[in-house]
């Protein structure tokens, strides 16, 4: 409690925004998929985050690293909040998939800068247990969220979630904009940003990389494997749907159970953040959470689906809160932004392809389904 007091403002504005993107989450879903009636279509919001991440990660580092951090949040979150509010007076797939990609340039700057702040900000000592709130803040809104979104989507319509989101994006800004600036001996470096300039950063980086060859192993491994659970996150509304044949009610259900386990996981990881290593909580977490993935895709009703999404939330607050604390820890807060770019673009590339494959996959299966389905009738 003494953590959440002290970090308040911090908390609460990323906080409300994680609870605005679930409920953003499951209605944008359900809104690709009925507009479209393809797995395909919902594969490409998925898809279109990491290209624009890709497009821009590879100068937003020196940028980040050049310039006041929680100015820079404030601006990302009022401009994301902006393009999501459009979201819901459009009917072109081209134009939404063209407002994500503008809102994720913004959320490139965002990321690599709260992750500085957060550690320039948080005492080290109170890290693992802020990372293990901050998870069980996050793992709230995958309770709240979805279920709200349930209600929101029977009662009014896809619109009014992603309205929400926007707000929540603009009470972000509000309460970061409310936080001292932290102290940062780069702020001086206001030199115009050029070519030599990008080379002689990447240069940085790659010398970091030589460096710390066991974090960056570490971190590799969490990667791949994080970003193959996204990819399989792309197609578990077309598996609830279609597969287990059940509503977008009892879809939003099903993701607020495993909000139910992530809380209460987050809950322990915070209980037993001074007594168990990181090595446990990354190691542990990650093939605990593979193993809800492959619970999850042999449910064979509503049941068993939820147990496994319970199963799977509760690990995974355990891994998020292990490697958060890990990368604080090991990378420098000097080159971070730059870092966090490379890696957000490491990260884009892998969730491109995993998704693609999956998505194609996921079409194909489909319609394979409905041709089977269509010769038995006959």
């Amino acid at each position: 409690m003494r953590i959440f007091k002290k970090y308040s403002l911090l908390l609460g504005g990323i906080g409300v925004s994680f609870f605005g993107n679930w409920v953003y989450l499951i209605a944008l879903n359900i809104l690709v998929l009925d507009m479209t009636g393809s797995a395909a279509a919902v594969a490409g919001i998925y898809i279109v985050g990491p290209i624009a991440r890709m497009l821009t990660n590879f100068w937003a580092g020196s940028i980040i690293d050049r310039v006041n951090k929680r100015k820079l949040m404030v601006i990302a979150d009022i401009l994301r909040g902006s393009h999501i509010l459009l979201v819901p007076f459009l009917d072109s797939l081209w134009i939404i998939y063209g407002i994500l990609f503008a809102a994720n340039i913004a959320g490139a700057f965002f990321g690599p800068s709260s992750t500085f702040y957060i550690t320039k900000f948080v005492t080290e000592t109170d890290r693992r247990s802020f990372n293990s709130i901050m998870s069980m803040m996050n793992s709230g809104s995958f309770l709240i969220g979805p279920a709200l979104a349930g209600v929101l989507i029977s009662l009014f319509g896809t619109m009014w979630c992603v309205i929400l989101n926007a707000i929540t994006f603009f009470f972000c800004a509000f309460c970061i904009a409310r936080l001292p600036d932290v102290e940062d001996e780069h702020l001086n470096q206001r030199e115009p940003i050029t070519v030599s300039m990008l080379a002689a950063d990447w240069q940085v980086v790659k010398k970091f990389i030589q460096q710390d060859r066991y974090f960056i192993k570490i971190y590799l491994l969490f990667q791949t494997g994080l970003m193959i659970a996204f990819a399989l996150d792309s197609q578990e509304v077309t598996f609830i749907k279609v597969d287990l044949a059940l509503s977008d009610q009892m879809y939003g259900l099903i993701v607020s159970i495993a909000g139910v386990g992530a809380l209460i996981g987050a809950a322990a990881s915070a209980a037993f953040a001074k007594r168990f290593s990181l090595q446990l909580y990354l190691g542990v977490g990650m093939v605990l959470i593979a193993v809800g993935y492959l619970l999850f895709y042999s449910a064979v009703d509503f049941l068993t689906a939820t147990a496994a999404f319970f199963f799977l939330g509760f690990f995974m607050a355990f891994s998020n809160a292990g490697y958060d604390t890990f990368y604080q820890k090991n990378v420098p807060t000097a080159i971070m932004g730059r870092f966090g770019s490379l890696a957000s673009m490491f990260q884009s590339l892998l969730q491109i392809v995993f998704t693609f494959i999956l998505g194609l996959m996921s079409e194909w299966l489909l319609r394979k389904c409905c041709m089977l389905s269509s010769e038995s009738t006959l």
